[in-house]
């Protein structure tokens, strides 16, 4: 853990990440390519999910290499586990170019590690086409990228990276009623940050109906109320732009691939009231 809090602080890395954070908003510029990479369009990130089959792969693989007679079956594995990395990478780096510095730096020597586990096991794809063994390549390949996914699990689990930040805050809302003050009150066609317990709750008034959702931005905890509203009646996070639907709190646009959680509301006596879903 020690090694991780250094490396989280080791400001050396900055100048390469920066350089990286370029190109990759330049790759990626199209937004569509953007949002189905960040995972907008399934709910969730899709860095985690793309890494499944060349895992499942290399690691079948590893367990073929020791059955006799198995080796033309994993050699096919490490074939299709080597070609599978290129959309996880994608999605990979794109995430990657969203998050604080700190997560950066870490992720920084994650993709480091995947990059030569890749590149062991391309060579020991290479050498098994060539009539050689390559299993002390692919296993060290396996080692390394073992290494990466430590990493890799550090900065989902530990750091936050990839989670809603937004969904704790649900928990935190009142089970209760909670009055957030009188309808009148709230203006039409304008988000209103309210506070519910400690919980700041962005309202909106669509005539007499109000949506109720978590201010905190689930991508990376931007305020949503200091946010632009666009003319499709969406508000934009001011921090990294991602793009929530004000009516039902759906993500439309990322770098956030969760929507933003919403708050059951109802109006007696003219006042407004919220509460957990």
């Amino acid at each position: 853990m020690q090694i991780l809090n250094r490396l989280e602080e080791a400001r050396s890395l900055d100048g390469v990440a920066e350089k990286l954070q370029a190109v990759v908003t330049a790759v990626a510029k199209p937004r569509r390519l953007r949002d189905l990479l960040h995972g907008t369009y399934v709910g969730h990130a899709v860095h985690p999910v793309l890494v499944q089959l060349p895992v499942g792969a290399f690691m079948s693989a590893a367990v073929l290499d020791l059955v006799p007679g198995a080796h033309k079956a994993a050699t096919t594995l490490i074939g299709v586990g080597t070609a599978a990395t290129a959309p996880a990478v994608a999605a990979g780096w794109v995430d990657w170019s969203q998050l604080t510095k700190d997560r950066q730096r870490v992720g920084l020597v994650h993709a480091a590690a995947n990059a030569v586990a890749i590149t062991l096991y391309g060579a020991s794809l290479v050498a098994r086409l060539r009539g050689g063994s390559g299993r002390a390549l692919s296993y060290t390949g396996l080692t390394v990228a073992g290494l990466g996914a430590y990493l890799g699990g550090h900065l989902s689990y530990a750091r936050g990276a990839g989670v809603s930040h937004a969904a704790t805050e649900l928990t935190r809302v009142p089970s209760a009623w909670t009055s957030v003050g009188p309808l009148a009150e709230l203006p039409t066609g304008k988000p209103v940050v309210r506070t519910v317990g400690d919980v700041p709750v962005l309202l909106w008034r669509d005539g007499d109906q109000v949506t109720a959702m978590i201010e905190r931005c689930s991508h990376a905890g931007g305020p949503l109320g200091e946010g632009e509203v666009t003319a499709e009646g969406c508000v934009v996070c001011p921090w990294h732009g991602s793009t929530f639907r004000l009516r039902d709190g759906v993500v439309v646009h990322g770098p956030a691939s969760a929507n933003q959680p919403l708050l059951r509301v109802r109006v007696t006596g003219g006042d407004v009231e919220v509460a957990q879903p």
